[in-house]
């Protein structure tokens, strides 16, 4: 009899709402083995082309199965320094178990599921370093710079990682739940790379605190930009400067790190009684689901197109109904009211679908037809934009950084290279594909294998 696809035990919905314990805990060790024996270890395994860092799934399944825990956490971390991280957050429905073979007509092996439990069970040695004599400098400490920084450090270069913010992990940290992203994990797979020489340097602002010019005439042979996304984009409507809109980054920032939904923390939230996240990507579901936790009595999601384009992942979306979300598509802001300087409720324009727009999907269309929903809190989570401090700051030193019309800096697809000879851009501040954790990552490790081959 075919052995079914293992689920992970949930934490109960109702339950769940008030806490920001974990929504999902680990397979068991027995239905480790079972979701393991579902693995065909194909000859052209489909599952690796799908990861964009390569991780060689079927060998580290086939050690599963071979109750070689410790070698299966070998080999994922040949290519990954991440695997708790990215078998919690990474979009595998689209990637690696997108492209399993089982998934054409039944359920994809749960490679998440099991690259997360490895991660979790098996510890990552410190590998044995002979020094290049070579410095490199990375900016941000999110995906990109973490995986950077362990393939550079394992070609013997001194790394310095530098961090605008007083707590490391990027948007790991400051934009992912913990209730997604236990920040143990974070903190374990950060620690790892501590332990390998790697040195962290927080509360710098390169661009304000330190210069690209600066870092060059400090001895840094090669510079790595992976400082991220940071800039939110807004809905440009009516309102939006009023007391009770936020942009969900600050939003997610305020409670991630500074705990702003706890009542004794210095910078506290004023939660109110309704709440609209406007979007539909992860981060929505992020906000939506975080507005739930810190008090909300109701928490709606507003998306302008049906829930058949929504882009956040089916998970994530399950989660947020299971969580009491209400959903309300095909409207559209056209104004945020408000009262005393306060929000008080939003003006909506009802949409229909209309052609295809360049992206494939049918695009949205006024109807002309409005409602007026009363609220006191708008989170806005329509995506960022990057952060020109870094851009505007050497071009005041003469050395201009070549961006695109929407400010990402502009890189060689393979190499990450910018214009600029010896540095390098990826991650959210220069996407190529998807912007989500593991690209990223797949983005530092063609930065550190370009840098390692220029340092030679």
């Amino acid at each position: 009899m075919a052995v079914e696809r293992q689920r992970v035990k949930e934490q109960d919905k109702i339950q769940r709402r008030h806490n920001f314990d974990p929504v999902e805990s680990n397979l068991t060790e027995e239905q480790v083995k079972l979701e393991a024996s579902r693995c065909l270890n194909c000859k052209n395994p489909r599952c690796v082309q799908g990861c964009p860092v390569n991780i060689q799934i079927p060998e580290f399944i086939h050690a599963i199965k071979e109750g070689n825990l410790d070698k299966a956490g070998e080999i994922i971390r040949e290519t990954s320094m991440l695997p708790s991280v990215c078998g919690r957050v990474c979009p595998q429905e689209r990637q690696c178990e997108g492209n399993c073979i089982l998934g054409i007509k039944g359920e994809a092996v749960s490679i998440g599921a099991l690259e997360r439990y490895v991660g979790d069970n098996t510890k990552a040695e410190t590998p044995e370093i002979k020094p290049s004599g070579k410095k490199v400098a990375i900016v941000g400490s999110g995906c990109a710079g973490i995986t950077a920084a362990a393939d550079l450090r394992k070609a013997g270069h001194e790394v310095v990682v530098f961090e605008a913010l007083h707590a490391l992990g990027g948007v790991l940290r400051y934009g992912i739940p913990p209730f997604r992203l236990p920040r143990t994990v974070l903190d374990r797979e950060i620690t790892n790379l501590k332990n390998m020489g790697v040195e962290f340097k927080t509360n710098v602002v390169v661009g304000k605190s330190i210069t690209l010019k600066q870092l060059k005439e400090d001895g840094f042979d090669a510079i790595f930009i992976c400082s991220g996304a940071g800039l939110p984009k807004m809905l440009h409507v009516p309102g939006e400067n009023l007391n009770g809109v936020f942009s969900a980054n600050e939003f997610l920032t305020r409670v991630n790190l500074m705990h702003a939904g706890q009542p004794d923390s210095p910078t506290p939230l004023k939660v109110g009684k309704k709440a609209a996240v406007f979007g539909g990507g992860n981060v929505a579901m992020d906000a939506a689901r975080t507005a739930v936790r810190v008090g909300f009595e109701e928490v709606y999601i507003i998306y302008r197109r049906t829930e058949k384009e929504l882009p956040a992942r089916l998970e994530e979306i399950r989660h947020a109904k299971e969580e009491g979300i209400i959903f309300k598509f095909l409207y559209a802001p056209k104004e945020i009211l408000g009262e005393e300087g306060y929000v008080k409720g939003v003006e909506l324009e009802v949409m229909e679908l209309g052609e295809p727009d360049e992206s494939g999907r049918r695009r949205p269309v006024s109807t002309g037809k409005t409602e007026v929903m009363e609220l006191d809190t708008v989170i806005v989570a329509l995506g960022t934009g990057p952060n020109p401090i870094i851009q505007k700051s050497a071009e005041a030193e003469g050395l201009e950084i070549i961006t695109d019309k929407k400010g990402y800096i502009t890189v060689d697809g393979e190499t990450r290279a910018t214009n600029i000879p010896t540095v390098y851009a990826g991650g959210d501040v220069a996407p190529v594909g998807e912007s989500n954790a593991i690209n990223a990552m797949g983005a530092g490790k063609k930065a550190a294998k370009a840098i390692n081959e220029l340092l030679k």
